[in-house]
């Protein structure tokens, strides 16, 4: 049987949208522009100006309904301006870029994406999460490809919200642990196919990145400054963690293996259902569930030489961090056991163990946090 492997395309920089042209054209004339309401207010008017005289022609911006839903996929699907075009402009933030994703998937249509933060690797995985209309996680839906190309203006990424990027280094910081994690028994084994084996190697590229640029690339956004830290950590964010996923995922067949996350990622999903901490973004929580997995994992010195770059980028390292409560862990656990990564794991765990780490986590950052005031 022969296999497929899509990997990511990518240009960054402040005038990267004057690729789109020669980029997307030969795949025909007209994109539906789908995205969030604030991404597209930003983006579409660099979109036009850089395809002005073209004749590459966009939809009037289409919202994406708001939650990355099967329910809002279909929605987008049933317009006819979607079903007519040749290809689509998916852009915003993970769950525009997951919700377009999913319709180009069912329509199988090419996809290109113009992420607007740089918060996750959404914008180039093979992969979407999708949610139940009330936030809640429901599963994960893989198209056949990825996005033919990422286009990531800088200068709209350093004029973004700074908390995304500050999350999204949370969230991508998890690669390197949780596809350790998850392929250690074939790594071991050395029964791990080569695409994963690469896809572990690179996942160690992301730490390195936002050890050494994250602090600097924060101050940059914050100042709206467009500048090599703060590319760096987008690249980070969007691609090498984007690499990741599609070289640890096999979708076809299903699931032949999954090394892309395991219990940081299993965390967060708890926390979806837990009052408090499901008001916190997603890599803000992820954060956390390094610390929680690295403490079950008892790696304890990895944890603790992590803190300090916690404390320096002001990540989550406790409970009241993301308004999680000792309460919460009955309710959080049912959810983390119903989600397949939960068993992403070289050996079985408990839920007695998983809550023994989180409660350890917490205790070890305080007494981290006290001595280090």
């Amino acid at each position: 049987m022969g296999h497929t492997l899509y990997l990511p395309a990518w240009s960054i920089g402040p005038d990267c949208y004057n690729e789109i042209y020669d980029i997307a054209r030969p795949y025909g004339k007209k994109a539906a522009v789908i995205g969030g309401k604030t991404a597209m207010s930003i983006a579409v008017p660099e979109l036009k100006k850089a395809l002005e005289g073209t004749d590459l022609e966009l939809t009037e911006p289409i919202w994406f309904g708001g939650e990355a839903s099967y329910e809002n996929a279909a929605m987008l699907e049933a317009m006819p301006e979607v079903k007519d075009a040749d290809m689509i402009f998916a852009i915003g933030g993970g769950r525009a870029m997951d919700t377009a994703k999913c319709a180009a998937g069912h329509l199988n249509k090419p996809v290109f994406a113009f992420p607007t933060l740089a918060s996750n690797c959404a914008s180039c995985t093979t992969l979407c999460v999708m949610y139940y209309p009330d936030g809640a996680m429901k599963d994960l839906y893989y198209p056949k490809r990825c996005p033919v190309h990422t286009f990531m203006n800088s200068t709209i990424i350093a004029n973004s919200p700074a908390e995304y990027m500050w999350a999204g280094i949370g969230d991508s910081l998890a690669k390197e642990f949780e596809s350790e994690l998850a392929a250690r028994n074939d790594l071991a084994n050395f029964s791990i196919q080569h695409a994963p084996l690469m896809g572990v190697a690179v996942a160690r590229s992301c730490t390195s990145a936002f050890l050494h640029f994250g602090v600097k690339a924060m101050e940059q956004i914050r100042n709206h400054e467009d500048g090599y830290e703060l590319q760096q950590v987008a690249l980070a964010i969007v691609i090498t963690a984007g690499l990741v996923s599609n070289l640890t995922v096999e979708t076809s067949p299903r699931e032949e293996y999954f090394y892309n996350d395991s219990l940081a990622h299993c965390f967060y999903y708890g926390c979806t259902v837990c009052p408090g901490a499901h008001k916190h973004l997603h890599g803000e929580v992820v954060s956390l569930g390094i610390l929680v997995l690295l403490t079950l994992d008892k790696q304890f010195e990895t944890r603790d030489k992590l803190f300090p770059f916690y404390h320096a980028m002001g990540l989550p390292m406790t409970m009241d961090a993301i308004e999680l409560t000792k309460e919460d862990l009955p309710t959080l656990l049912k959810k983390c056991t119903s989600m397949a990564n939960w068993n992403y794991v070289p050996t079985p765990i408990t839920e007695e163990q998983f809550t023994q780490a989180i409660l350890d986590t917490d205790q070890a950052a305080k007494e981290w946090l006290a001595a280090n005031q």
